[in-house]
């Protein structure tokens, strides 16, 4: 018996490793380690929701419980793992797809705690089916929000940028200027998000900012 529930938390802890391997190639806030444990942890649930009471109720006669109860907790008790990942910043939300990720493989774990390897694996496939090929077909389809933030120690810069933003194919959705002052003067800070058809339109901006001689990129979100 024993072995036999030690394979339940091997196969749960590859399924979620597997599906973990797809979030740390999409550098994502939860990667094959975090998708591991969550895994491991909710067969583990799962098998003591089955079998950790035989014990007692051996020794209590007519007792009867619902093993399914505290397996049940994990469903709620994983939101705050996911929530964990998700990034509001300046009305741009980042981590709902890892969030998702870290739901259903929860519910592998549960899956192959409770002994259904079969329904494990396919469901581990139709997860990366999930956060891959459906990119891969439907991908085009709508227009991402960018952040994009760069910096110059010329405001006229930032501003001639942002003309030139505002006259092509691309949508602004915000833009911030903020000035931060040290002892060789001030920098402007420039926080832009804006919303862009395809990844490859959002690359060609951000290399004119690159190009750009007086313009820093900081970060790209």
């Amino acid at each position: 018996m024993e072995w036999n529930l030690i394979v339940r938390l091997c196969v749960a802890g590859l399924c979620g490793t597997v599906i973990g391997l797809d979030r740390e190639y999409r550098v994502k806030e939860a990667g094959f380690r975090t998708h591991f444990l969550v895994a491991l942890g909710s067969a583990l649930i799962m098998i003591v929701s089955q079998y950790g009471f035989e014990d007692w109720l051996a020794t209590h006669d007519g007792m009867r419980f619902d093993p399914g109860r505290i397996a049940a907790q994990v469903v709620s008790g994983i939101g705050f793992i996911g929530a964990g990942t998700i990034i509001l910043h300046r009305r741009l939300v980042r981590g709902l797809t890892t969030a998702a990720s870290l739901w259903a493989t929860a519910g592998i774990g549960l899956a192959a705690g409770a002994r259904m390897y079969e329904l494990a694996g396919a469901a581990t496939l139709l997860t990366l089916f999930g956060l891959e090929a459906l990119s891969l077909f439907f991908g085009g389809l709508g227009r991402k929000r960018i952040m994009i933030v760069y910096s110059s120690s010329q405001r006229e810069a930032l501003d001639a940028m942002f003309q030139q933003l505002q006259a092509s194919k691309y949508t602004v959705i915000s833009y911030e200027v903020e000035v931060q002052r040290n002892t060789e003067g001030a920098t402007y800070l420039a926080t832009l998000i804006v919303r862009a058809k395809t990844s490859t339109e959002a690359g060609e901006f951000v290399d004119l900012l690159r190009t750009h001689p007086d313009i820093t990129v900081e970060r790209i979100v």
